[in-house]
């Protein structure tokens, strides 16, 4: 079992960054890829980020690119989500999740484990 705890969620004014965080515990980190989902009001939960646990290998979704940034931090089992630019479109609960694999996988269904989630709140 693994337990994701996500931290770093607030209200930002619009072009403002955040720093979202997530640490795992549990198992061991290693073998693990991990990745950031968000829901907003109404709206299905999608793909935002992910890496990878070999070799670190990123993955975007299009409407962050260019202004997120994933990292891990094995020794730590912590991974961060550097957000900037951050936009109103950008408001939602960010959730943190796992998946025990070598690639990144977009699909919330195909993660293994789940954080409860932060709030990002972007105003303009």
């Amino acid at each position: 079992q693994v337990q994701l705890v996500e931290s770093g969620g607030g209200l930002v004014q619009a072009g403002g960054s955040l720093r979202l965080s997530c640490a795992a515990s549990g198992r061991t980190f290693s073998g693990y890829t991990m990745a950031w989902f968000r829901q907003a009001p109404g709206k299905e939960r999608e793909f935002v980020a992910g890496i990878s646990w070999i070799g670190g290998n990123t993955l975007y979704a299009d409407s962050v690119k260019g202004r997120f940034t994933l990292s891990r931090d094995n020794a730590k089992s912590t991974v961060y989500l550097q957000m900037n630019s951050l936009n109103p479109e950008d408001t939602a609960v960010y959730y943190c999740a796992a998946r025990y694999d070598t690639v990144v996988v977009t699909n919330y269904g195909g993660m293994n484990y789940w954080g409860k989630g932060t709030l990002v709140t972007v105003s303009s």
